[in-house]
């Protein structure tokens, strides 16, 4: 298992570790309900060290990339970043990834740790420059106070939302970005590795709360952002999971997975990612079958589920059918018993403005 940089920190703060896409991370520091609401009350912070970052450079960077993604990445201004897939021929889903301009030239591109290795591969294997950076560390703070404690040591209020750019911490050079997997407004800090123990103790000492990857699974559930491996997969298309905004079929060159994109948006996907909402205590599970209640027909699988903190009710996504629209009612089979869910959005949280 790999170890970030920041993993004696973990260790001094008697962090409960679990293996997580090949590297060793924080699970909880104390309470994951404890950690959960200091996100969405205050702020919380993360370490995301175990996120491929992966330099895309050169005259031709921007042209490879358009042919190697789904978006029109040649289009984003300096500073600028977008969320993005990378698609197998078929259509379905490598990874889903961030990725920033930074000069005219030079893209980063930010890879779910597991499927680091196969991104830079694929970037390689479509002509475009990609080197994994294996120097770095990745920090977050996200919560209503992120920026307050952010704006203690360098200035934010400029920097928008999915977006970022080269700023100066204690005397220490970082690219500051605005994005986040929380729900919450938020910055992440990337760092060389030799910064990131100081950079943490100075977000926590300034009131960030140490938070692990199981609040950071609730929080995302909450506000219905799909997780690799669970929402998203080789066996879905980013139609299915309802992010056809990433797509852009009229960029030009074309790129990987074009042509069966365009035949599914023309025909529609068969299943579509929805938000159920529990009536009753019990929580659905990934793997966990749906059911039309009056039928018992199986109508699609729960890909995610939880309690969730916020709302005080058992929350899930799944691929459902088409056809069960907000408000539907279904049932979810946990352990022999159909619990009844509704379906809602996707997006159970959205935070206040």
């Amino acid at each position: 298992m790999q170890q970030t940089p920041l993993h004696g920190v973990h260790a001094c703060l008697d962090a409960k570790f679990t293996p997580f896409g090949g590297w060793n991370m924080p699970l909880r520091y104390t309470s994951e309900l404890a950690e959960h609401h200091a996100v969405r009350r205050s702020a919380g912070l993360f370490d995301l060290s175990h996120m491929g970052q992966i330099d895309v450079a050169g005259p031709d960077a921007a042209q490879a990339l358009d042919f190697a993604l789904t978006s029109h990445i040649s289009a984003l201004g300096i500073g600028a970043a977008k969320y993005t897939m990378i698609c197998a021929e078929g259509g379905g889903i490598l990874d889903d990834l961030v990725v920033y301009r930074l000069g005219a030239d030079w893209f980063l591109v930010v890879a779910n740790a597991a499927n680091t290795g196969s991104v830079v591969q694929a970037l390689q294997e479509r002509g475009a420059p990609a080197v994994l950076a294996t120097d770095r560390a990745m920090i977050a703070v996200q919560g209503p106070d992120a920026e307050s404690i952010l704006a203690r040591f360098t200035p934010t209020g400029s920097l928008r939302y999915y977006a970022g750019r080269a700023a100066t911490i204690a005397g220490r050079q970082v690219m500051l970005a605005r994005t986040g997997y929380t729900g919450e407004d938020g910055f992440e800090i990337y760092c060389g590795a030799s910064d990131a123990v100081a950079l943490w103790e100075l977000m926590s000492a300034a009131g960030a709360t140490p938070a692990g990857l199981a609040c950071r699974d609730t929080l995302r559930l909450e506000a219905g952002m799909p997780l690799y491996g669970n929402e998203l997969h080789l066996g879905i298309t980013p139609f299915d999971a309802g992010l056809g905004r990433v797509v852009a079929f009229g960029k030009p060159g074309g790129f990987v997975g074009q042509a069966a994109l365009a035949e599914q948006s023309v025909r529609g996907p068969q299943h579509v990612l929805a938000g159920l909402t529990g009536q009753a205590k019990r929580s659905a599970r990934q793997g966990y079958v749906v059911t039309d209640p009056l039928s018992g027909e199986t109508i699609g699988t729960v890909t995610s589920g939880a309690p969730s903190p916020t709302l005080g009710r058992p929350i899930a996504l799944a691929y459902l059918r088409t056809g069960y629209s907000t408000g539907s009612e279904t049932a979810v089979d946990i352990r022999g018993t159909a619990e009844p869910f509704t379906v809602t959005s996707p997006r159970f949280y959205t935070r206040s403005r």
